[in-house]
């Protein structure tokens, strides 16, 4: 049997029937675009160790298919991991004698750099947005306050906003897919368990979401004519108002780490802040935003100093 029969029957066994929809395509990507064209053709027997390596260290140095240039080492080691999981299975179930993917060197890996709006760029767009009439641009705001994900913004339905709690639930997140043909947002559970979570809101924020629910019959919280929002079409409209407001361009993530690295200016404490995002646990926040907090407290001992 060749890797590429192979990866076809255990995408289609062992991946689609037990994961969510989101990962199975995810790793469907990387097999037909990374795994397939490189090592597809190989009897599952002949992947020795160093055919591995050589195209991990390949992937490393020039794997991009769109430039050629090199892959990050997160993206190349979740290659790792689908060639891991699926030569893995082979071996248990008797397909492949002797399982040696477990000897990949992997590629060392850095904590992605936190980028975040300064104050001004915050409030430039702030205030665009609140004297704009396109009401599907409030969703920014909420993101910048409560440090939603886009997915989970965009899957936001009334039901999981508590008015008089002032308290929103996470329970759901959202991409892009198709369904009979048709592009649409697919409604699935949030990225992990600890996603699942409760954030405060304040009146500022209760104030748009009342503005939000007038004269809508869309149970989603952002919707335009009444239809849900897709999530390319969101950044797309992020995307266009930063160059509109001559703003640099940063993903739309950047407005979570905006909300986290403000909220540890002001001062919240990191469990209350990782309870916020969703986070496993504190040490997760801690390492993400370590340099945020370092700057604070280097602010604050500024401050102090002047007082001696």
């Amino acid at each position: 049997m060749t890797y590429e029969e192979w990866l076809s029957e255990w995408l289609d066994n062992y991946i689609q029937s037990t994961n969510k929809q989101q990962t199975f395509a995810r790793y469907k990507n990387i097999v037909s675009l990374h795994i397939i064209p490189h090592l597809g053709k190989y009897k599952l027997e002949d992947i020795s160790p160093i055919i591995l390596q050589k195209y991990i260290t390949n992937l490393s140095l020039c794997g991009n298919t769109r430039n050629h240039q090199a892959l990050s080492a997160n993206y190349v080691k979740a290659i790792i991991n689908v060639i891991q999981t699926s030569l893995k299975t082979a071996h248990n179930l008797g397909f492949l004698m002797e399982y040696n993917a477990d000897k990949i060197k992997r590629p060392k890996s850095t904590e992605k750099q936190v980028n975040c709006f300064s104050f001004s760029e915050q409030k430039i767009i702030e205030n665009h947005i609140s004297n704009c009439k396109r009401k599907k641009l409030k969703g920014i705001l909420l993101c910048l306050y409560t440090g939603l994900r886009i997915g989970e913004l965009l899957a936001l339905t009334w039901a999981d906003i508590d008015f008089s709690k002032k308290t929103l639930y996470v329970t759901k997140s959202c991409h892009d897919g198709y369904v009979n043909g048709k592009h649409c947002i697919i409604i699935d559970t949030p990225k992990t368990g600890h996603s699942l979570r409760k954030i405060p809101l304040s009146p500022q924020l209760i104030t748009i979401l009342k503005d939000l629910k007038k004269n809508t019959k869309c149970k989603f919280v952002l919707s335009y004519n009444d239809k849900p929002i897709l999530v390319r079409s969101y950044q797309r409209a992020f995307e266009l108002l930063l160059k509109k407001l001559k703003i640099q361009h940063k993903g739309f993530h950047s407005l979570r780490h905006t909300f986290a690295t403000r909220a540890i200016e002001c001062g919240m404490d990191i469990k209350s802040l990782s309870e916020i995002l969703g986070h496993k646990n504190a040490s997760i926040t801690l390492n993400r935003y370590a340099h945020s907090l370092w700057e604070h407290k280097s602010d604050m001992m500024n401050k102090l100093s002047k007082l001696m």
